[in-house]
C-alpha cells in the first residue's frame, strides 16, 4: 500500500474517531438537560428532595405521573412510620386557619406541629388549607342550603375522617404525608363551620397572621388566634362592626355572650356583652352593639395551642 493510500485510511479513521464522540457527547447532554427538566418538574409539583426525585425517575425510566404516585406512597408510609415513632411529642405549636365564603360561612380549624418553624411551611400551611376545605365540603355535602344559623363543630376523630377535596383520601393520610415530608409531629384538633341567613354577617379576625405568599394559600387566612362572630343589623356597617368585635373576642376571650342587661363585674368578666369593649373601654360590648344597632348571636374563638373545652 501506497503512503498516499495508508494516509487516506488513517484520516478516515480519524474522521470516525472524532465525529462520533461528538454526536455521542451532543446527545449526552441533551438527554441531561432533558433529564434536569422532569427533575426540576418533579421537585416542584411535589415538595421531595431532589435525591428522591431522581431515585423515582430513575425507577420509572422518567415517567413522571408514576414517579409522582410512588414518591407520594412512599412519603406516605414513611409518614406513617414517623407518625408513630413521634406521636408522643408534644405539638403546641400549628396555626390556626379561617375560610371564608362570601359573607353567610365561614370555617376555622386548628392544626397542630411542634415549632413554629414548621408552622411557617407552606407544606404545612396547605395542610392547613386541606383541612379547612374538607370541612366545608363536608357541610355541603349533608345540608345544601342552611337553616337560619348552623354551627358545626368537629373534633379530633371527625376531622381525621373527612375527605380530601384534592384526592379524596382521609386528612389523617394528609397528616401522614405532611409529616413525611417535614419530619416533625402533626395533629389534626378541631374545627368549626358557621352558616347563616343572608340578613346576617360573620365578622372575622385572625391574629398573629403569616402572610399566604404561596398562590396555592389563596383564600385561606393563618395566625395563632382566630375568632367569629355572628351579628344581626344593618348590612352596610355590619362587616367593620364584625371585624372589630373579632378584635376583641380575640383579645379578652370571653367564655359566654351573655345579655345586653348584664352589669360588668371587674376584670374577672368573662361574658362578651358585658365587658369592656377593646377598642374603646369607656363603655362596654353591649352599650358598643346597642349604639350601632347591632346584635350579636354568636361567636367562637380559638387559640393556637390552648387545652381542650367542652364546647
Amino acid at each position: 500500500m501506497s503512503v498516499y493510500s495508508i494516509l487516506r485510511v488513517v484520516r478516515a479513521d480519524l474522521k470516525v474517531l472524532l465525529t462520533q464522540p461528538a454526536q455521542s457527547l451532543h446527545s449526552s447532554s441533551q438527554r441531561l438537560a432533558a433529564d434536569k427538566t422532569l427533575l426540576v418538574k418533579l421537585r416542584k409539583s411535589t415538595g421531595y428532595s431532589f435525591i428522591n426525585c431522581k431515585t423515582a425517575l430513575d425507577k420509572f425510566s422518567n415517567n413522571v405521573k408514576e414517579a409522582e404516585s410512588w414518591l407520594h406512597e412512599q412519603a406516605q408510609k414513611e409518614g406513617w412510620s414517623k407518625a408513630s415513632k413521634l406521636q408522643g411529642r408534644k405539638t403546641r405549636e400549628g396555626l390556626i386557619g379561617l375560610l371564608l365564603l362570601g359573607e353567610q360561612t365561614a370555617v376555622m380549624v386548628e392544626v397542630n406541629c411542634e415549632t413554629d418553624f414548621v408552622a411557617r411551611n407552606v407544606k404545612f400551611q396547605q395542610l392547613v388549607k386541606e383541612a379547612a376545605l374538607a370541612t366545608l365540603a363536608h357541610h355541603q355535602n349533608k345540608q345544601a342550603s342552611p337553616a337560619s344559623y348552623t354551627k358545626s363543630i368537629l373534633g379530633v376523630e371527625q376531622l381525621s375522617q373527612l375527605r380530601s377535596v384534592s384526592d379524596g383520601s382521609p386528612l389523617s393520610d394528609q397528616v401522614a404525608l405532611a409529616i413525611g415530608k417535614l419530619g416533625e409531629n402533626m395533629a389534626l384538633k378541631r374545627a368549626v363551620l358557621v352558616a347563616v341567613s343572608p340578613d346576617c354577617h360573620i365578622g372575622s379576625y385572625v391574629h398573629g397572621a403569616l402572610p399566604a405568599d404561596d398562590p396555592s394559600l389563596a383564600g385561606t387566612s393563618f395566625g395563632k388566634y382566630g375568632a367569629l362572630v355572628v351579628c344581626h343589623g344593618e348590612a352596610g356597617t355590619l362587616p367593620e362592626i364584625g371585624r372589630r368585635l373579632g378584635q376583641h373576642v380575640v383579645g379578652e376571650a370571653p367564655s359566654s355572650l351573655g345579655s345586653l342587661e348584664d352589669q360588668p363585674c371587674g376584670d374577672s368578666e368573662t361574658r362578651l356583652l358585658a365587658q369592656s369593649f377593646l377598642p374603646d373601654p369607656s363603655r362596654t360590648v353591649g352599650q358598643y352593639v346597642q349604639e350601632k344597632g347591632v346584635r350579636v348571636l354568636d361567636f367562637v374563638r380559638f387559640e393556637c395551642g390552648e387545652p381542650e373545652q367542652q364546647t
